[in-house]
C-alpha cells in the first residue's frame, strides 16, 4: 500500500500542478482539503479525473461516499485497491 500512496501523492503533484510540493511533504493520513493540503473543488475535479484514467475507477459526483474517498490519500489508496480488487485487477 506504502507505493500506492506514494503514486497517489506523485498524481497530485504533477496533475495540479504543485511544483513545489514533494511527495514527502503530503501527509498520508492528512486532508486534502481545506485545512490540509488546502485542495478546493476544482482541484477535486481535476484530481477525479486523473484518478479515472490512471486507474480506470468509476468516480460519482452524485455519490455523497465521493467525499469520503477523496478525504485523505489514505482513504483515496483504499478506494482504488477495493475498486480494482472488485474488478480483479
Amino acid at each position: 500500500m506504502e507505493s500506492l500512496f506514494a503514486e497517489i501523492k506523485q498524481l497530485i503533484i504533477d496533475t495540479l500542478n504543485l511544483e513545489e510540493t514533494g511527495v514527502e511533504d503530503i501527509e498520508t493520513q492528512a486532508p486534502l482539503f481545506g485545512d490540509g493540503l488546502g485542495l478546493d473543488s476544482i482541484d477535486a475535479l481535476e484530481l477525479g479525473l486523473a484518478v479515472k484514467n490512471r486507474y480506470g475507477v468509476v468516480l460519482s459526483a452524485e455519490n455523497d461516499q465521493m467525499r469520503q474517498h477523496f478525504y485523505s490519500v489514505a482513504t483515496l489508496a483504499e478506494f482504488i485497491a477495493a475498486q480494482n480488487s472488485a474488478r480483479g485487477v
